[in-house]
């Protein structure tokens, strides 16, 4: 039975989400089983930048890192824990790089091993990001969240993954959306002082 998340595609947190880890996350879904495994969701927040430079954790990427050249909070689950994201060119698949398989619309972004010397990629590299942590569910639970008002599930555009300005990447998903969608994007961060 397929429930609709794909690899590639966002979760962007409705007004309703008050979840501190979650709110107004837009979340990148990097791994998705619908029921064929151990079932399971696996993403990213996009959204989160921190104040902790690439380089003072991990120097050698430093250089390659898409500004903010900053580490991103990916989410709550294992923040010791280092991922990144990049986007390269053309139809090879480079040591130490893996396409995300799922959504066309991020064509060419794929995860990269951190281990891997960085000049594997270098020559290749457009965009590269680094998350501490990532966002975890467990087997029908992101549907569940889903079903229960919590996410919207759109279409991601590659241009999402490295965003020049990540606080304003909730708005700016949200606007590009059809119908009443787009108006979620002027829902105020306090509706209290309105």
């Amino acid at each position: 039975m397929e429930d609709g998340i794909t690899v590639g595609t966002l979760l962007v947190a409705t007004p309703q989400l008050d979840d501190p880890n979650f709110r107004r996350t837009v979340v990148l879904v990097v791994e998705h089983d619908d029921g064929g495994g151990d079932g399971g969701t696996l993403g990213v927040v996009l959204n989160r930048p921190t104040e902790v430079p690439v380089d003072r954790v991990l120097p050698p990427w430093a250089e390659l890192v898409t500004v903010p050249s900053v580490v991103f909070q990916g989410g709550p689950v294992a923040l010791d824990n280092a991922l990144a994201l990049a986007r390269l060119p053309g139809e090879e698949e480079p040591l130490g790089w893996r396409p995300l398989d799922g959504d066309p619309s991020v064509a060419r972004v794929g995860l990269v091993d951190l281990d891997a010397p960085p000049a594997l990629l270098a020559p290749e590299l457009l965009q590269l990001r680094v998350f501490a942590g990532y966002a975890g569910w467990g087997a029908g639970q992101l549907l569940g969240e889903i079903e229960d008002g919590a996410w919207y599930l759109v279409a991601a555009e590659a241009g999402d993954v490295f965003a020049a300005e990540p606080e304003r990447l909730w708005q700016q998903v949200l606007r590009r959306q059809a119908g009443d969608l787009a108006f979620v994007s002027t829902f105020p961060d306090d509706p209290t002082l309105n």
